[in-house]
């Protein structure tokens, strides 16, 4: 495992991040214990996981995986908060009131007392940033909280919450967390530049697009069995286009001369990129973690990663990522 500095705080974390949105809907219980533990042997110290993800349930399955693995002290811990929780009119947002009463709620199921990285989802245009800096700085200043990050906010909406940070002195942001991928670069364009110039952690999400990446779906061939196509994931059968899916065609050669899956290249490709901290893998299974964590040996050449330009130009999408409960604007880079 290869472990990289989260942005300037000089803690260490593996280049794949274990992502848990899965726990409590298509990762059993018992399987995710499972998961979590042979994460945790294989290297695996940075785990992911939001407030809102299968109503709370990831969060507790997660805080229990790590009880009974004894890894807490081991892992870097992030959790996020903006989604809803319930129907209240207050039970979403970026406001003080949310952000520390989630915070406390977060804490309860994840059967800790205090959380690594506490990340702002999603922006939210009609609270001003400093409001939701003040009661991160709090959580901080409380000791429930050590670092703070983002995540799907535009290169401008970082710069904003560090120069706010730097005005009133508060804790700055030390992470963003964006959609990425080869079939999706527009965070090269302005985000990634940013987070490199003032030290910022990037912990790409969606690194394989929703399992395009993965090379399981194929054109004019049913989905396997057991995928989300074939579950009738409206959002990602949206994405799997034939222009998504010629991309696919193209990297199996690519795949191929490292003799590695498609999956495992788009992995060692986004690892591979500048500025790029974590990967946040999301497997449903065990089986789906060990073939993620084969990713690691492949190493890719200069000519390999200019076969990807030429595939996909830098800075260029062929799938759009939007998010219909927030609108498409959050991902205009």
């Amino acid at each position: 495992m290869e472990y990289r500095s989260l942005g300037r705080t000089g803690i260490q974390v593996s280049v794949l991040a274990l992502g848990s949105w899965l726990f409590g809907s298509r990762t059993g219980t018992e399987e995710a214990y499972t998961l979590v533990a042979r994460a945790l042997d294989r290297g695996i110290n940075f785990i992911d996981t939001a407030n809102n993800y299968n109503a709370g349930q990831s969060e507790t399955i997660l805080g229990e995986a790590l009880k009974r693995s004894g890894g807490r002290e081991r892992i870097i811990l992030a959790t996020k908060v903006h989604r809803a929780v319930g129907d209240d009119l207050n039970d979403w947002g970026n406001s003080r009131r949310h952000i520390i009463m989630q915070c406390e709620a977060s804490l309860r199921r994840l059967q800790t007392d205090y959380l690594d990285l506490y990340q702002i989802h999603r922006p939210q245009s009609t609270i001003p940033i400093d409001e939701t800096l003040r009661a991160l700085d709090d959580l901080i200043r409380s000791g429930k909280v050590r670092y703070i990050g983002t995540s799907t906010f535009a290169a401008w909406q970082v710069v904003e919450s560090l120069w706010v940070s730097k005005e009133l002195g508060l804790y700055r942001v030390i992470s963003e967390q964006p959609p990425y991928n080869i079939l999706d670069r527009r965070v090269e364009r302005e985000l990634l530049p940013m987070a490199r110039t003032y030290g910022l952690a990037v912990v790409p999400w969606s690194p394989l697009a929703g399992g395009i990446l993965t090379g399981k779906y194929r054109l004019n061939t049913p989905p396997p069995l057991d995928s989300r196509l074939a579950s009738a994931d409206t959002r990602l059968a949206r994405r799997v286009t034939p222009e998504a899916l010629d991309v696919v065609e193209k990297l199996r050669p690519l795949a191929a001369a490292h003799n590695c899956t498609v999956l495992q290249f788009a992995l060692a490709w986004i690892t591979a990129q500048p500025g790029v901290t974590s990967a946040l893998i999301g497997p449903r299974t065990v089986a789906q973690l060990e073939e993620n964590l084969a990713s690691l040996p492949v190493t890719l050449t200069e000519a390999d990663l200019a076969g990807v330009d030429r595939i996909v130009p830098p800075g260029q999408m062929i799938v759009p990522y939007y998010d219909a409960d927030f609108g498409p604007h959050q991902f205009r880079w």
